[in-house]
């Protein structure tokens, strides 16, 4: 049976599969959002985001973008470090940087259900990554490597995986891959080739080959692209050569990203202006737009075109330099109007609020602050019955430019709502009971608030329904034997018992 499917067993049926895959792999400052989605576009099944460092993610705050219908992770600078959306929800992977367990799993709580996976970095050579002891300095720490990785798939719902490069000899990186595999990880990525080797050298395809008869997880083989992949046929001749589950694709795949398209690559000029497209859509800023196109150009970047990118200083003047200035016009005109027609909205449903006298906060109910099987909706419920009023009554309504909800909870003739929308009625419910709790200084339910009646309600009906198990168990099993002992040996002597 494939390791993936045995991993869909035991996790979700949605658990990302790393088995016979073409993926991008994680590229400084190439990985962004659109590169991802033009991925996807021309047929990679798993994507990778750049590394990003756990305490710099754990600074952020998440941020539901309506007007770019994304998911963003915004710095205290409001920079945007991370950004995603619905589209590549069951293919991306998040690639942390790390060299404490703890902050790692703090950091991928974070981001985890916004996500397919979590990766940790440990073959990135280069001082950024390796400074901390993060990166490929990782590597000479196995125990901390095991810790790491032990920490994270206790504690994520989500498919964990390491990208390491191969150690000094071939027995050490056995020895460590082995170590590895026991930590439950869903796939290790190898890049054949030493840290202290680089794009010039060639890649160790049998060391990769002797990794993956030497594990029973999957495989992912990286570092081919110098000499191994030039076309999408090459992509399975790597497979091959390396024995590996899957292929994934760095420097072939940011030279033309539609590399992985089975029916062959296109041409550069359009692979550039579809690229140019998800960058304005998703407001990709124009100096990282303008260094992935020159990935793109290489050799080409003295041509006219390549002058032109050059001396651009805007998203704008980047369209124009590849006949996109009308769909730079357009979109951005759709995003501005979209833009005020949220804030139009929003600022028509405050004044409505105030003229009806609506209570409102900025609340957006989150499920991990909560114990399981507890909600706020449970706890004004409850505090409704014993103060003898009418349960609380909930009117959601949905906003039709992005489908969006937003609930109104009215308690003992009061209105309570949250300003933020959510992407489900269920959750805007919730947003809405914790508005009234908080307003009325009741308990919500969230873990560390202390245990409130309700709680311990649950906890003594699941003890009651626990002991009534065992009790149940107890007597079928006194049943059972009784049963034995009158029918098997209804009229046997004891003495023949006892032989």
């Amino acid at each position: 049976m494939p390791y993936c499917t045995r991993k869909k067993m035991i996790t979700s049926s949605k658990a990302l599969c790393y088995s016979n895959k073409i993926i991008l792999a994680p590229m400084v400052r190439v990985g962004m959002l659109p590169m991802r989605l033009l991925a996807l576009d021309y047929g990679a099944d798993i994507v990778y985001c750049e590394e990003l460092i756990d305490i710099k993610m754990l600074q952020c705050r998440r941020v539901v973008n309506e007007v770019l219908e994304t998911v963003d992770f915004v710095a205290p600078n409001e920079r945007v470090i991370f950004r995603t959306c619905e589209r590549e929800k069951n293919h991306v992977v998040f690639q942390m940087g790390s060299a404490i367990p703890e902050r790692a799993l703090a950091a991928a709580k974070l981001i985890e259900n916004d996500v397919a996976g979590i990766d940790i970095n440990m073959g990135c050579p280069k001082e950024y990554s390796t400074k901390g002891g993060m990166g490929a300095a990782l590597l000479s720490d196995p125990d901390r490597i095991e810790l790491m990785l032990s920490t994270l798939v206790k504690g994520l719902s989500k498919p964990v995986t390491c990208k390491i490069r191969i150690l000094p000899t071939l027995e050490e990186t056995l020895s460590l891959v082995k170590r590895i595999e026991k930590t439950g990880v869903a796939a290790i990525a190898v890049h054949g080739r030493k840290k202290e080797e680089r794009p010039q050298h060639p890649v160790h395809c049998d060391v990769i080959k002797a990794i993956s008869e030497a594990v029973s997880v999957p495989v992912i083989a990286n570092g081919g692209s110098q000499d191994h992949i030039k076309q999408y046929a090459d992509i399975q001749s790597f497979r091959e050569a390396t024995n590996a589950s899957s292929v994934m694709l760095a420097r072939a795949a940011m030279w033309n990203p539609s590399i992985f398209r089975k029916e062959g690559a296109l041409p550069l000029e359009e692979v550039m202006q579809e690229y140019i497209k998800y960058t304005v859509r998703y407001e990709n800023h124009y100096t990282n737009t303008k260094y992935c196109l020159c990935q793109m150009l290489r050799e080409n970047l003295e041509s006219p075109q390549g002058k032109k990118l050059h001396s651009a200083q805007t998203q704008r003047a980047i369209c124009e330099a590849f006949e996109l200035g009308s769909y730079y016009e357009e979109m951005t005109s759709t995003l501005a109007s979209r833009k005020e027609s949220l804030a139009s909205q929003q600022q028509e449903d405050e004044n409505q609020a105030v003229d009806e006298g609506i209570i409102q906060m900025a609340i957006k109910f989150d499920r991990l602050d909560y114990p399981p099987q507890i909600t706020p909706k449970m706890f004004l419920l409850e505090w409704c019955r014993k103060e003898k009023l009418p349960q609380p009554a909930y009117e959601t309504i949905e906003r039709p430019l992005n489908r969006y909800f937003n609930s109104t909870v009215t308690v003992a003739g009061q209105k309570y709502k949250s300003t933020i929308w959510d992407k489900s009625k269920k959750l805007a419910e919730q947003s809405a009971a914790i508005v009234c709790l908080r307003t009325l200084g009741l308990p919500e339910g969230k873990l560390g608030e202390g245990e409130s009646g309700l709680v311990n309600k649950r906890k003594r009906n699941e003890k009651e329904i626990s002991s009534s198990t065992e009790n149940t168990e107890v007597l079928m099993l006194e049943a059972s034997h009784k049963k034995v002992h009158c029918t098997e040996i209804p009229d046997t002597d004891i003495s023949d018992v006892l032989r």
